[in-house]
């Protein structure tokens, strides 16, 4: 499908009309959040990491006049607590999580929209609950294959940007360097918060140094409670394999969601979640799917060409549904 020629506003960040706290099982409570139009097109958004927490820019991709966005914190990182939790903290909770969302806001079906892990959620929710999504809408996809993690912590990223992995890899002994995700994962489950705080900065200051396609992202310093709960969180999930049953398993069960829509944008010079799982979902889409590929975009959801596919995205469907 060829590209709009023209470009749709973006829409400033709003104000939730309404938020509260969702119980779910294993001792979690989730912050949940709508804001937008009350009847407007339902739409799920899905923060990255794991354990991002949602931002209030994520708000931006969607025309408030069409649109009832629903945002939550994933188990464990933002407002939902316990903070840092990986107790019954798995991908297969979170799905749990979102069908009980739904079924608290009475919605019957909705928009999934999910950037980097919240592609990989979006994915596992859609094929589980097919009966659910409208359409997809996927940024920087990522699925949690071990082709994937060994590029970005053990050999691939790491020869694009050598000074921040020599960062990253400099409060790791000889031998720990061998295992760098089991290494830090060891470290960051330690219970005491400040005696693991410096690993978790210099964990998700890695991430932070590669997401942009201009700058860097601003240093997890200033946001120590942030960054202890992304990489407990990303650790615990990564070296379970994402808690998937085999590798390469969501790309594997497109047949399942293939005649849902969907609208991926993916930076070109995305070194987090390089081009190629979204080029592989987008062929297994088998036609029902739009990939547009960002010419001057890495991997952050706030450079200006991927906000404005993501916005027209939204619009298309706003128009198509709504």
């Amino acid at each position: 499908m060829q590209k709009s020629q023209s470009r749709t506003p973006l829409f400033p960040p709003l104000e939730p009309f309404r938020h509260f706290r969702l119980k779910v099982d294993g001792g979690h409570e989730l912050y949940v959040e709508e804001c937008g139009r009350k009847d407007g097109l339902p739409v799920i958004g899905l923060h990255g990491g794991p354990g991002g927490g949602a931002s209030p820019m994520m708000r931006r991709f969607f025309d408030p006049e069409k649109y009832r966005i629903i945002l939550f914190d994933q188990r464990g990182c933002g407002r939902s607590t316990p903070h840092a939790s990986l107790e019954n903290n798995t991908t297969w909770d979170l799905v749990k999580d979102i069908e009980a969302i739904r079924e608290a806001l009475g919605i019957e079906k909705w928009v999934v929209f999910g950037g980097s892990w919240g592609s990989t959620l979006s994915l596992a929710y859609a094929q589980t609950h097919p009966d659910r999504a409208l359409a997809l809408v996927l940024r920087g996809v990522f699925l949690c294959t071990q082709a994937e993690l060994d590029w970005f912590y053990k050999d691939g990223a790491n020869r694009i940007f050598p000074d921040a992995w020599q960062k990253l890899v400099s409060r790791l002994s000889e031998a720990e360097r061998d295992d760098v995700l089991a290494s830090y994962h060891a470290r960051l489950m330690q219970d005491d918060v400040k005696a693991r705080q410096a690993d978790a900065v210099a964990w998700a200051d890695w991430e932070n140094e590669l997401i942009s396609f201009a700058s860097p992202e601003p240093s997890s310093n200033s946001n120590p409670a942030r960054a202890d709960a992304i990489s407990r969180i990303e650790t615990h999930y990564f070296v379970n394999k994402g808690f998937f049953e085999r590798d390469n398993q969501l790309l594997e069960n497109m047949d399942r969601i293939r005649h849902i829509p969907g609208y991926i944008a993916q930076g070109r010079y995305d070194v987090i979640t390089p081009p190629t799982a979204a080029w592989d979902i987008a062929k297994a889409w088998n036609g029902n799917a739009r990939l547009e590929f960002i010419s001057d975009a890495g991997h952050s959801a706030g450079e200006p060409g991927t906000v404005d596919a993501l916005v027209r995205a939204t619009d298309e469907i706003a128009r198509r549904f709504g």
